[in-house]
């Protein structure tokens, strides 16, 4: 278990495993949540718990020794399900209770791949939008008609309940929250240490696996990577660089260009350029005391009052109310400086 250092209560994570417990989708918790890194405040308590305590299968063929027991759901602000194999398997009463209880006491609930099976028996994610990984998508939305399962993103956010893509989704997801709890600074600096994109750009379009009669040769595929244009918008924000721009750069038609971001990366190029935009402008929010207008100029948004309006569209919240929260919530200010 890890524990804050600077004096804030932290915040206390919770990994409910199952056997056969996946290892790569519970590291990704305990990657995010449970890893101490130098010269990074640490903000969360982690723990691991089962139902029944003691040796746990994984899938990886070795067994994992899990000592904390359910009552770890009960002081828990965070519980994550790491995955539920099988899916089709039910909730013992216990574990539904326990569930419950901790939604009950204000607790976010939150399910990495298949783990939305595991949520999706307490009924909280009923009439709600859910995801897990494109390929059980169908049969989560045939078992559970009562929700809107979107296979398209990487992972939805309610608040008290969220739900990730398949596997690595749950980086994405983990990072979210960070981010969401502690500003996009802080984020940053976990998925630097984790040689980690902050935020993944796209949905699950640009990773499910496509029928068999439409595979594309590798050679081909490599050529139309927008992962040269994605850099060479990247090192221009602060230019007032276009769609139209970036079809031209590309040397497409920009009905080519918008086919080609919605088969890799799920999205349209207008959106992906105004994620990025939002992006570098919370960065700057929360690491520096440059004016807004001077923000909105940095990421190429012009002007303080379309930076506004953008930010609130985005965020749910104004810059100037952004820059309160995680400049007083976040890092102390010799912390930033390091």
């Amino acid at each position: 278990m890890v524990s804050a250092h600077d004096g804030s209560p932290p915040h206390h994570v919770a990994a409910l495993v199952h056997p056969p417990q996946g290892p790569f989708e519970l590291g990704c918790a305990a990657e995010v949540f449970g890893t101490r890194r130098p010269g990074v405040p640490t903000r969360y308590d982690f723990t691991v718990c089962a139902e029944t305590p003691g040796p746990v299968r994984t899938t990886a063929g070795y067994d994992m020794l899990v000592t904390a027991g359910l009552s770890a759901l009960a002081t828990a602000d965070t519980v994550v399900v790491p995955g539920w194999i099988p899916q089709d398997e039910p909730l013992s009463p216990a574990v539904r209770e326990a569930l419950l209880a901790a939604h009950r006491n204000g607790a976010r609930l939150v399910s990495i791949c298949s783990g939305v099976f595991a949520l999706a028996q307490t009924g909280l994610l009923d009439g709600r939008r859910a995801t897990t990984h494109w390929a059980r998508a169908a049969e989560l939305a045939a078992r559970f008609p009562e929700l809107e399962v979107d296979a398209g993103v990487l992972y939805i956010d309610h608040g008290d309940v969220a739900t990730s893509a398949g596997a690595a989704a749950g980086v994405d997801l983990c990072l979210h929250l960070v981010r969401s709890d502690h500003g996009a600074a802080h984020a940053a600096r976990i998925a630097r240490h984790m040689v980690m994109p902050p935020h993944r750009e796209g949905g699950q379009a640009q990773y499910a696996a496509p029928p068999a009669q439409d595979r594309i040769d590798p050679a081909p595929a490599m050529e139309r990577s927008l992962a040269p244009l994605l850099e060479w918008v990247a090192e221009r924000l602060s230019e007032p660089v276009s769609v139209a721009d970036m079809a031209e750069w590309l040397r497409v038609s920009a009905r080519t260009l918008a086919r080609r971001f919605d088969e890799q990366l799920g999205t349209s190029p207008g959106q992906w350029l105004l994620g990025r935009r939002i992006t570098a402008a919370r960065a700057l929010l929360e690491e520096t005391d440059l004016p807004v207008e001077a923000v909105a100029v940095r990421v190429g948004l012009s002007s303080a009052t379309n930076l506004r309006r953008r930010f609130q569209q985005a965020v749910h919240t104004t810059p100037a109310a952004y820059r309160r929260a995680f400049r007083t919530t976040g890092e102390a200010a010799g912390e930033r400086k390091s």
